[in-house]
């Protein structure tokens, strides 16, 4: 068996990763954890208001009673629970000079020094690991409009719903990205198995307004019914996430109409410019933000926040329903 690996040689993402103290202290008493991921601030927001969703997102979380841990990766290591100065440290990078950790990336962004913020995928695949049951982020990747049709099909869909297919975390979000096909993102993900709620609407959330118009798999009224389903989910062993929707609040919300009339024509916009792959999100999320005169900047920080404040809520009622 010259040149293999056996299992005792390979090194497990758990032996990677770093935990923060105030992580450590709640893994080892048992109290609740929210994961959150770091691209938020190094890539989808411009400083200061990344920092600003990123101090705020972890606040929420506390103010619910569970443990807030950002997560991203510096010099060869997966820190589990970032300080102050490192949320810092990562929201003032120059533009461009931090990768994106996801799980196709993740074995190069380990191999290298500096720092990488870790996608949806990255952290719920640290997550996992170290045994927190819930993440919060924005909206998820999804199925890009046009990917699954048209007369040039390129079949670009976001390694989120592949994530939420094989790892067993509870996602809260403000539902796909509303830049995405959204009604084939709910549809992929009920064909990979993947049970998706809303709490306090029949609708998925449209990410900068409150509904998209697809009704959603299931609905429940507050976060202690979204726990219960989640336990019995997680309980049963069945080795795929769930993904739990929360609107963003009725007042911060973009009039329906001009979130779309944004989006549709930054997707133009998109195709006269060439914008292709993994430039795309960021692209059109700012273009919209342009035209929007920075109001799905506003929501969009809101919705993080706000996502965090449930995550954290529903961690607490699962650690309390067990």
């Amino acid at each position: 068996m010259s040149g293999w690996l056996t299992l005792r040689d390979r090194q497990a993402l758990r032996d990677r990763i770093v935990l923060g103290e105030e992580v450590a202290d709640a893994l080892a008493g048992g109290r609740p954890i929210v994961a959150l991921e770091s691209t938020l601030i190094t890539h989808g927001l411009p400083y200061p208001d990344n920092l600003e969703v990123a101090t705020g997102a972890e606040s929420a979380v506390r103010k619910s009673g569970a443990v807030a841990a950002t997560v991203a990766i510096h010099n060869g290591e997966l820190l589990f629970g970032l300080g102050g100065d490192q949320l810092e440290e990562l929201a003032t990078a120059a533009a461009g000079t931090i990768a994106k950790a996801s799980r196709s990336t993740l074995a190069a962004a380990l191999s290298t020094s500096g720092w990488a913020g870790t996608t949806v995928s990255a952290t719920m695949m640290a997550a996992r690991a170290v045994g927190v049951q819930v993440f919060a982020t924005g909206g998820i990747g999804g199925v890009h409009r046009g990917s699954l049709g048209g007369p040039t099909p390129s079949f670009d869909i976001s390694s989120d719903v592949e994530e939420l297919a094989r790892t067993p975390v509870v996602v809260v979000c403000a539902g796909p990205k509303a830049i995405l096909d959204v009604r084939a993102t709910i549809e992929y993900l009920e064909t990979r198995g993947v049970p998706v709620l809303t709490i306090g609407s029949g609708e998925i959330p449209g990410f900068f307004t409150r509904s998209s118009g697809v009704a959603s798999p299931a609905t429940v009224p507050d976060v202690r019914a979204a726990a219960r389903l989640a336990r019995m989910h997680l309980d049963l062993g069945l080795d795929a996430g769930m993904l739990v929707c929360v609107p963003l609040p009725e007042a911060d919300a973009l009039a329906p109409e001009k979130a779309r009339d944004a989006i549709n024509r930054a997707l133009d916009d998109a195709e006269i410019h060439g914008v292709s792959g993994s430039a795309t999100t960021p692209w059109l999320l700012a273009r919209v933000a342009e035209l929007t005169g920075g109001d799905s900047i506003r929501a969009n920080k809101t919705l993080i926040v706000n996502n965090a404040r449930g995550a954290g809520e529903l961690a607490v009622a699962l650690a309390t329903d067990r």
